[in-house]
């Protein structure tokens, strides 16, 4: 199966994503733009209204990893000048959006981009500066009004305009100082305040209810336009106790340049786009949403959360705001949590003691999260259940996963196809899958029962499936009915024109 050269070569071999160089080509969102032109990667459009249109355009270029990225200007009743971007992660954008050489395939970029950051020696933590663009315009106590932007309304059902979807919280531990980047989508509630939606348990969540405890409302500074390397980061799983801006900061070898907002004093980058300051008030509740979330199904209606008190907002000229709103499986978001995540579900399997670990992928069309492949090197019994149940039950794979798929190390388990045909022909429904219940849900998923949703029970189900070999029979299971890596490569040379 995947024994011929597939995809990229570069893709088998994480030893030369340890040799990559990485260069982050844009210091801020605008020379972003550049060099997805530069790619051939941008189209505009002009007069695209926020009530539906730009959504209808977001969800037609989401699904297609060869779609190019939309800046839409000129929005009627907008901010004049104002702009929204989407479709950002895609195409050979991604690449240069994360540092990389733009010909590497999606295995050996997701390796490069896990090789940056190994630890606390990497980091580089911020250097404030006094200003910056993001000063350009400020507005503050009563002028703040949030719906000169042009927020859209992403998906025909969703409750509301969503400022936030390519936008990160800065958050404060009041206990330590520590400052974390989380990426929460954000809805408008007026002109001078917002409803977001931080589920407990994330970082920021534990930063609000210290500060519950203390009395006090929670500082916060919403960034909704950014440059797309640090929103990345807000969207990854970083350990607790590590800010965000000291990864991204490693990611391109040099400290973010940040200011800090004139009302908490939070740090925020200085050449943002439009940054939103004000307070989280525990005491008052919204609705929030309905919203199409990362499964491709909405969340459910009658959802409330904390209101943000909007105090004051921070907005280059022309500012931009950055959309990240997620659309049916596979698309824009789970393009890239495929890219961030699988390499750690390889590490996290290591670390647990899984010998023979080839590869790991968090597929696409699973949200990064339902459905996960991993590909072993026999080496006993027993194996590929092992290494199915640890990945289904680590920490990268223990939020919402549903299926987990185990197969032997000739299977490309980034290629669906190839996946699912190791499971039809390696894999008896009668021996080969083992169950598990009561693990961890998702409170986004759509098989939660109402009941449990209420009572706030997110579990769920989940299979592994040994989709290997049968290791003690393996000397006689029938040859693979495909050329050998030599003759696949000489058929390639001599015939590859007939797929130009």
């Amino acid at each position: 199966m995947a024994n011929n050269e597939t995809e990229d070569d570069e893709n088998s071999t994480s030893d030369a994503a340890d040799n990559l160089k990485q260069l982050v080509p844009y210091e801020d969102l605008r020379g972003w733009l550049k060099e997805a032109d530069r790619l051939g990667e941008l189209r505009h459009v002009k007069g695209a209204n926020w009530q539906e249109e730009i959504g209808m355009a977001a969800e037609v270029v989401s699904h297609d990893d060869g779609a190019p990225a939309v800046l839409f200007d000129e929005v009627p009743g907008s901010l004049p000048g104002s702009r929204v971007l989407v479709n950002m992660f895609g195409g050979r954008r991604k690449n240069m959006t994360l540092g990389f050489p733009t010909d590497l395939g999606k295995v050996a970029l997701s390796e490069a981009f896990a090789n940056v950051y190994r630890g606390d020696s990497d980091l580089i933590a911020p250097r404030e500066v006094e200003d910056g663009p993001i000063f350009e315009n400020i507005m503050q106590g009563d002028a703040v009004d949030l719906e000169i932007f042009p927020s859209p309304h992403w998906h025909e059902e969703d409750g509301g305009r969503y400022i936030g979807t390519g936008c990160y919280h800065v958050t404060r531990d009041p206990e330590n100082g520590w400052i974390n980047l989380g990426s929460y989508r954000v809805m408008l509630h007026g002109k001078r305040s917002v409803c977001h939606n931080v589920l407990p348990g994330r970082h920021a969540d534990l930063h609000f209810q210290k500060y519950r405890e203390r009395g006090e409302r929670m500082p916060v500074a919403i960034v909704v336009g950014g440059d797309p390397l640090t929103f990345i980061m807000g969207g990854c799983d970083i350990p607790e106790g590590v800010s965000e801006s000291d990864v991204a900061g490693a990611l391109r070898g040099k400290p973010l340049d940040i200011v800090k907002g004139r009302v908490t004093g939070l740090p925020f980058p200085a050449n943002a786009e439009i940054v939103l300051e004000g307070y989280v008030d525990g005491d008052r509740m919204e609705p929030e949403g309905p919203f199409g979330d990362w499964t491709g199904t909405y969340t459910e209606k009658g959802r409330v959360n904390p209101v943000v008190d909007i105090e004051a907002v921070y907005f280059r000229n022309n500012p931009i705001l950055l959309g990240f709103a997620p659309q049916r499986l596979p698309d824009e978001y789970s393009r890239f949590r495929a890219i961030t995540r699988s390499p750690f579900l390889k590490r996290d399997l290591e670390a647990a003691g899984v010998p023979g670990v080839t590869a790991t992928w968090c597929h696409e069309v699973g949200g990064s999260r339902m459905l996960l492949a991993v590909a072993i090197k026999q080496r006993y019994v027993g194996h590929a259940r092992q290494a199915g149940h640890v990945a289904s039950m680590c920490r990268t794979g223990v939020d919402g996963n549903r299926w987990v798929i185990v197969t032997d190390d000739d299977v490309d388990v980034t290629n669906l196809d190839e996946l699912i045909y190791a499971a039809l022909t390696r894999a008896d429904p009668a021996t080969s899958i083992d169950m598990i219940q009561g693990a961890k849900g998702a409170v986004s998923d759509p098989l939660l029962t109402p009941w449990d949703r209420e009572a706030k029970n997110f579990v769920n189900s989940r299979m592994i499936i040994d989709a290997c070999i049968p290791f003690h029979w393996r000397d006689d299971f029938p040859k693979i009915n495909q050329p050998s890596p030599d003759s696949a490569r000489r058929a390639r040379q001599k015939f590859g024109y007939l797929l130009d």
